[in-house]
């Protein structure tokens, strides 16, 4: 398939092809079902600030995923770290507006969410 194709096309090919994979093996994860009661935090703030939430470090092969679109208008998460025993996102506030941020504990890339946790911000 590659004889007599020079190595920049090859080079390329290639590079798509393994950019399809990555494209449909994260497209096959599934969404977080419905999230158990949980906590539910309201802040405020105002536009261009940047607002951080923690969500406690999670065991037994668990992992906090976010359930849902965040309005991007509202808030766009600029980081995410690992900070002691909490893991830390970080969003700066875009617009005015309300944004529900939503997030599921569950098992690997399953549906079911074991804890979830909401944050309510409202940017003026």
């Amino acid at each position: 398939m590659f004889r007599g194709m020079p190595a920049a096309r090859r080079f390329f090919v290639v590079l798509l092809a393994a950019g399809a994979l990555v494209a449909t093996a994260s497209a096959a994860a599934p969404p977080v079902g419905p999230l158990p009661a949980g906590p539910v935090a309201k802040i405020s703030t105002k536009r261009g600030e940047l607002v951080a939430v923690a969500l406690p470090a999670s065991t037994n092969g668990r992992q906090w995923r976010q359930k849902g679109i965040v309005n991007t208008k509202v808030l766009k998460e600029v980081a995410e770290a690992d900070v002691g025993p909490s893991i830390v996102i970080v969003f700066k506030a875009m617009g005015a507006g309300t944004a529900t941020v939503a997030y599921g504990l569950t098992k690997g890339e399953t549906a079911h969410a074991y804890a979830g946790r909401r944050f309510v911000i409202t940017v003026s």
